[in-house]
């Protein structure tokens, strides 16, 4: 194998998500140079999300899987990348659930004694009375240790911090023009050691890859204002509605599984303003709609590793609807098993698919 000298940069990382951008900063601060392809025209599910972080989800208020080890984490990570970029993104903001029975009432608030998920449980008093513009006719729960990231201005952020350390390069990646031999992998004129593929939905179309099972699914997004002044939390019944400013939401999110174009559609739209009806009692105008394609997975686990037959191919990838709060602990876990050699989780490593691989 050719020392370090003879390449270029060590990491060829494709793509620019939530996924890529994850990787690329826990490389950087391994002290690990890298190059990052992306074609910012392109479209991306990590510019559509709301970006929320949610540690109790579900009917049922079920903790988020690794919740404990996941949450903590991506505040320690997105705080340091708010004070070395220079900007704000990170928006702690408890979520509000209004009870739809008495019965539900009962249920959640008996589950609120489990030890697990207490610590995400507000002590405080019900903060319904100061929301008139909220169907909670029989009260609610705060959910803590909760909030949204601005994905854009993140990735934003991101993209220019390493364009300015030329690590970053505006381009659409043709799988075609990498060549990969036991030496390294070669694209436009450059040579690295590894390649990453952090392409989100795209994975779909690139033949290293595309035998894992993948399981996109398309979500719409509403965009609404209102003359209400809406407090700083985060509803959340069925839909979430989201605050941005004093005056204006985010609403969503649907799950549909055919056709998975990136358009609007009338149809979403319409199913998201039933609910919308149910949960605020305010009315209010819609100024857009955003749809994106999450790179889900049958078993709702990210796909993460190295390829089965070629060790400098890797992918990282599947996060799906919970990117943001999945992707800088595992993009550590990752990055510590490239570097270190450190196992990885077996229920994030492809190994779990290399049968569907060899048959």
């Amino acid at each position: 194998m050719p020392d370090m000298h003879s390449f270029d940069s060590e990491y060829l990382i494709v793509g620019q998500g939530i996924g890529g951008t994850s990787v690329a900063w826990h490389l950087y601060d391994s002290g690990k140079s890298f190059q990052i392809v992306a074609d910012s025209s392109m479209p991306s599910s990590s510019r559509v999300a709301a970006g929320i972080f949610n540690p109790l989800t579900g009917k049922k208020l079920v903790k988020t899987w690794l919740a404990d080890d996941l949450f903590p984490y991506a505040r320690l990570f997105y705080g340091g990348l708010e004070q070395r970029l220079g900007c704000k993104f990170m928006h702690l903001t408890p979520i509000y659930r209004p009870f739809r029975s008495i019965e539900e009432q009962n249920t959640y608030l008996a589950q609120t004694a489990d030890p697990g998920i207490r610590p995400y449980i507000a002590t405080t008093p019900d903060p319904g009375s100061g929301m008139p513009y909220v169907n909670a006719g029989f009260g609610g729960l705060e959910v803590v240790q909760s909030g949204w990231i601005d994905l854009p201005a993140l990735l934003d952020a991101s993209r220019a911090y390493f364009q300015e350390r030329n690590a970053y390069v505006e381009a659409t990646f043709d799988p075609a023009q990498l060549s990969r031999t036991e030496e390294g992998i070669e694209w436009n004129g450059k040579r690295f050691k590894t390649v990453v593929f952090c392409q989100g939905f795209f994975a779909l179309e690139n033949s290293w890859f595309d035998w894992l099972p993948f399981a996109p699914v398309k979500g719409q997004i509403l965009e609404i204002t209102t003359d209400v002044s809406l407090k700083p939390y985060i509803i959340n019944q069925g839909i979430f509605a989201l605050p941005t400013s004093e005056n204006r939401m985010k609403v969503g999110a649907t799950y549909s599984w055919d056709p998975l174009y990136w358009e609007a559609s009338g149809t979403a739209t319409g199913e998201l303003e039933d609910k919308l009806k149910g949960l605020l009692n305010s009315p209010y105008a819609l100024t857009g709609a955003q749809a994106g394609i999450r790179p889900s997975v049958r078993d709702r686990r990210p796909l993460i590793g190295i390829h089965p037959q070629f060790s400098n191919v890797c992918i990282f990838n599947g996060l799906g609807t919970k990117g943001v709060t999945l992707a800088p602990f595992l993009a550590k876990e990752f990055c510590n098993h490239l570097i270190y050699g450190k196992e990885l989780n077996p229920l994030v490593n492809i190994k779990r698919y290399f049968s569907l691989y060899f048959r």
